[in-house]
């Protein structure tokens, strides 16, 4: 799976903004789902802004949709247009 960037502004914005379950956003923020549920609870990340992982183009509304119709569904990340800045300069 590719990494995705900020996984708990990510997962804040999947929280506020879909009906998806602790257990999808955690699979695909690569955290654990108890941590999902702190955030939905407002314990954890409280500061955090939420980062659209649409807009970011880790992820296509294609496969967010395809996500919150099935709850078994595990989205897969998209590789980031950003991942060519993140390489390490030599």
């Amino acid at each position: 799976m590719t990494q995705i960037l900020m996984p708990k502004a990510t997962a804040v914005w999947l929280v506020d903004n879909t009906s998806l379950t602790f257990d999808q956003i955690a699979d695909f923020c690569e955290l654990h789902p108890l941590e999902v549920k702190g955030i939905a609870d407002g314990e954890v990340a409280r500061d955090i802004r939420g980062a659209d992982p649409i807009a970011n183009g880790q992820l296509s509304r294609d496969e967010l949709d395809a996500a919150e119709k099935n709850e078994k569904y595990r989205m897969k990340a998209q590789k980031s247009r950003h991942a060519e800045l993140l390489k390490p300069v030599k």
